[in-house]
């Protein structure tokens, strides 16, 4: 039976669990869920858990990508700075560390970014940095460019949410982030970060497996 991918589970844990037990660690008190492929699964997998208390779910009958998805809830963040992840990833990173740079980033800087290393770089958003860890270039799959890839995960500061309000977006990638050079902070991750997006890179991720504690 197909799943979608953020309940393929990992060492008998479904992925979307490991998110949101991290994210509970990290003082997050509420979590809202975007659904489209296999929705009710992911439906009933949260109203069946011990997490329902905390989640809204909200789908979405036609995508509106991640750049659209985000500008639709962003009422959801309450006016305050709050976490965009998608949820197919995995890491061993606690993003402990990550929410440390974020609260001492730069003034001029509207969000903070985490970046992994990457074998694969024709397959991620390759970045350039510079000595502050501020971005200053952005490569989306291209096959010539190597570096540090962006995970996709990122902590929104309310100043940019507000920002954002107005606007029209669909892509984070290739929308926001090219408009938001120089003013994006890099968080790198020295942890083990993977795409779970093929059978290859998900079954790595099961033998590199090492849960929270």
């Amino acid at each position: 039976m197909i799943e979608p991918k953020c309940l393929i589970k990992i060492n008998g844990k479904p992925l979307l669990n490991i998110w949101i037990e991290k994210l509970k660690k990290l003082g997050v008190k509420k979590i809202l869920i975007n659904t489209h492929y296999k929705s009710k699964k992911v439906e009933q997998h949260i109203m069946s858990s011990k997490y329902k208390n905390i989640i809204t779910l909200s789908y979405e009958k036609r995508l509106l990508g991640t750049a659209g998805t985000l500008i639709k809830n962003l009422k959801f963040f309450d006016n305050k700075d709050g976490y965009l992840i998608h949820a197919d990833n995995y890491t061993q990173d606690n993003l402990r560390n990550f929410k440390r740079d974020h609260l001492i980033k730069p003034k001029s800087c509207m969000f903070t970014m985490l970046t992994h290393k990457t074998n694969v770089p024709h397959m991620c958003g390759i970045i350039e940095k510079n000595k502050q860890k501020i971005l200053i270039g952005f490569y989306e799959k291209q096959k010539v460019r190597k570096g540090d890839a962006n995970s996709a995960v990122y902590l929104l500061s309310k100043k940019f949410i507000n920002e954002i309000k107005e606007k029209r977006y669909s892509d984070f990638s290739e929308e926001i982030i090219p408009k938001y050079l120089n003013k994006i902070f890099i968080s790198h991750t020295r942890y083990f970060f993977s795409d779970i997006g093929n059978i290859k890179s998900y079954n790595i991720a099961k033998q590199r497996v090492i849960y929270d504690t």
